[in-house]
C-alpha cells in the first residue's frame, strides 16, 4: 500500500521532479499557489517540451479560499487560413497528425499564465514574473536531463521526424536522445527571457509574436500575427454535479469535462464500488462506454453544441442509462475519441487557495515543427478536427478543436478540498471513485487501470488477477494487456489535497518522472 506525503501548510503536485522542487521553493518565498503553478508551468515547457511546450494549451481551475471555483480557458482557436476547403484542395481527407497543416491553432499555453498571473494579484501574489520565469530560463541555458517520457519515440516517429525543424531540435544521430541524458533549450530560454521582462502579452502581440508569426509563415503554418494578436484566455464558469456529500467541478466545452462529470453520476447510480473484481471492472468499463458517447456532441466548440448537456444528468436520464448497462456483458458500440498526451500539475497555499492545470501538445511532440528563431515545438490539437463539413468538430476558422483535456476539483462537505487529473476522463473517473471509497491518493494514483477502445477493446495493464481477466473474456470484452505494469500509456495522473485542519497532502504518478513536494 502506497503511503500519501503529507505537508504541514501547502505542497504541488507535478509529472517532473524539477517542476515539483521549483513549485515548492515559489511557495517557501510566501507566494501563492497561483504563482507556484505558473513557475511549474514554465519549467515543464522546458524539461517536458513534447507535453506541456509553449506550443501547446492548458486548461486551470481554481478555487478561492471562500469556495468561489473559476475555469481559466488557455485552449487556442484555429488560425483564419485554416479551413475544411483548403485542406481537401491540399488532397488531405482526415486531419494531417504531424507537420505544418496539423499546426493550424494558437499556441493557447502563454495566455493562460497571463490569466493566471493576473489572478494571482487578487490573491496576494507579489512576486515580478521574472522571479516566477527564473529557474525555467535557467533550466534551459543550463542544460537538464532527458526526461524518460521525451526519449520514447511515438509510433509515427519517421513522419514526426520529418516535420520542419524538429531533427535540429531534438534528435542525435537520428535518434531521440536517450533518458538521463543532457539537452538544453537556449532559444526557448532566450524565449522566456524576452516575455519575462516585456510581459506574457508580447508572446501574442509583441517582439516575441512578431518572431513566432515570421517562423510559421516561413513554414506554412496556417496561422497569422493577426491570429495571434486577436487571441486570449478566457475565464470560464465550470461544470458541476453533487454527488452524495461530494461536490465535483471541471471545465466546460470544449473540454472532455462533461464526460467526467457524467461518468461519475453515472457510475454512481450504479453503486458499484471501486475495486478489482469482476463486476467493479466491467462496470467501470461500460459506464465510460456511454459516457463517453453521451459526451462527444458536448465536447466540441461551444458555438457547435446543439442541445443542453445538463438534460443528461437528470434523474430520469440517468436511471434509463444505468437500466441500459448489462451486469454481465459487455457493449460494443463505443468509438472512443483520440486521447491527447498531457500532463496535470497541482498546488494548494496556506491559506487554502486550489489551483490545478492541464496542459497538452495533443499528441506527444504535437506537430513536430519547430520555430526556428524561439525553439517552439507547435502543438497538434487542429489534428482532432474534422474535415466533413456537416460535422460538429469540423475544421473552420476561429474554432477550437475537440475533447481538450481538462483538471477537475473535488470539494466535501467535512471540509476536503481535492485538486486532481490526467488529462483523460477514463482515468480521472477510476482516481475519484477509488477516492470516494476511502483509498489514499497515493494508492488510488497507483492502482492498476484500464481504458476502454472502440467496440468492446479493453486495454489493462497487466497488474489485474488472471482470473477477473478471465471473467471479464467471458463477458465479451477484448482484453490487450500493456506489457508494462505501469505504463505512461494510461495517462499519467496526480492529486492535491487539503485535510480540514489545513494539513496538505500530494502525489504524483509513478508511470512518469512526476513528484510531490510542500511546506
Amino acid at each position: 500500500m502506497s503511503s500519501t506525503p503529507r505537508f504541514t501548510l501547502a505542497a504541488v503536485s507535478a509529472p517532473d521532479q524539477r517542476a515539483a522542487t521549483i513549485g515548492r521553493d515559489v511557495l517557501s518565498l510566501g507566494a501563492s499557489a497561483l504563482e507556484a503553478a505558473l513557475a511549474m508551468a514554465a519549467a515543464l515547457a522546458v524539461t517536458l517540451p513534447h507535453r506541456a511546450g509553449l506550443g501547446g494549451d492548458g486548461q486551470w481551475i481554481i478555487r478561492e479560499p471562500g469556495g468561489r471555483t473559476h475555469v481559466l480557458d488557455a485552449g487556442g482557436f484555429s488560425g483564419a487560413n485554416a479551413t475544411g476547403e483548403s485542406y481537401r484542395k491540399a488532397g488531405h481527407h482526415e486531419m494531417p497528425r504531424r507537420g505544418a497543416l496539423a499546426a493550424a491553432t494558437v499556441p493557447g499555453a502563454v495566455a493562460g499564465w497571463e490569466l493566471a498571473l493576473e489572478a494571482s494579484r487578487a490573491f496576494g501574489g507579489r512576486l515580478p514574473l521574472a522571479d516566477l520565469l527564473a529557474p525555467a530560463i535557467k533550466l534551459a541555458r543550463e542544460g537538464f536531463a532527458q526526461a524518460a517520457s521525451a526519449a520514447r519515440a511515438p509510433d509515427d516517429f519517421v513522419t514526426l521526424a520529418e516535420s520542419p525543424g524538429f531533427a535540429s531540435a531534438f534528435l542525435n544521430d537520428g535518434k531521440l536522445l536517450d533518458a538521463g541524458a543532457v539537452r538544453s533549450e537556449v532559444k526557448l530560454g532566450d524565449l522566456l527571457e524576452q516575455i519575462a521582462h516585456a510581459g506574457l502579452r508580447d508572446f501574442y502581440r509583441g517582439d516575441a509574436g512578431r518572431e513566432l508569426a515570421a517562423d510559421m509563415a516561413r513554414i506554412a503554418v496556417p496561422l497569422t500575427r493577426a491570429d495571434l494578436e486577436k487571441f486570449e484566455a478566457k475565464t470560464r464558469k465550470p461544470l458541476s454535479v453533487r454527488i452524495g456529500a461530494r461536490s465535483y467541478f471541471t471545465a466546460p466545452a470544449p473540454t472532455q469535462g462533461f464526460a467526467l462529470l457524467h461518468a461519475l453520476t453515472l457510475h454512481a447510480r450504479l453503486r458499484a464500488p471501486a475495486r478489482d473484481d469482476f463486476a467493479s471492472l466491467h462496470a467501470m468499463a461500460e459506464t465510460v462506454k456511454r459516457s463517453l458517447r453521451i459526451a462527444a456532441p458536448f465536447s466540441v466548440d461551444p458555438a457547435m453544441i446543439d442541445g443542453d448537456p445538463l438534460l443528461w444528468l437528470e434523474p430520469a436520464a440517468l436511471e434509463r442509462e444505468a437500466h441500459a448497462i448489462s451486469r454481465d456483458r459487455a457493449a460494443s458500440d463505443s468509438r472512443n475519441p483520440h486521447q491527447p498526451a498531457s500532463v496535470f500539475f497541482g498546488a494548494i497555499d496556506p491559506t487554502g487557495l486550489t489551483v490545478g492545470c492541464v496542459a497538452t501538445m495533443g499528441d506527444a511532440y504535437g506537430a513536430g515543427c519547430v520555430l526556428g528563431r524561439t525553439g517552439v515545438l507547435m502543438g497538434n490539437r487542429a489534428n482532432a478536427f474534422s474535415l466533413d463539413p456537416r460535422a460538429p468538430h469540423a475544421l473552420a476558422p476561429k474554432r477550437k478543436p475537440p475533447h481538450a483535456p481538462a483538471p477537475a476539483l473535488c470539494v466535501q462537505d467535512e471540509g476536503r478540498v481535492m485538486v486532481f487529473g490526467s488529462g483523460d476522463p477514463q482515468i480521472d473517473l477510476q482516481l475519484a471513485t477509488r477516492i470516494a471509497d476511502c483509498m489514499g491518493i497515493s494508492e488510488a494514483i497507483d492502482a492498476p487501470r484500464l481504458l476502454t477502445g472502440d467496440r468492446n477493446l479493453l486495454r489493462m495493464e497487466d497488474r489485474f488477477d488472471p482470473s477477473v481477466l478471465r471473467a471479464l473474456e467471458k463477458a465479451g470484452h477484448e482484453i490487450a494487456l500493456d506489457p508494462a505494469p505501469a505504463s505512461e500509456a494510461f495517462a499519467p495522473a496526480g492529486a492535491v489535497l487539503r485535510r480540514r485542519d489545513g494539513s496538505v497532502e500530494a502525489a504524483h504518478d509513478m508511470r512518469t518522472d512526476g513528484a510531490a513536494d510542500g511546506l
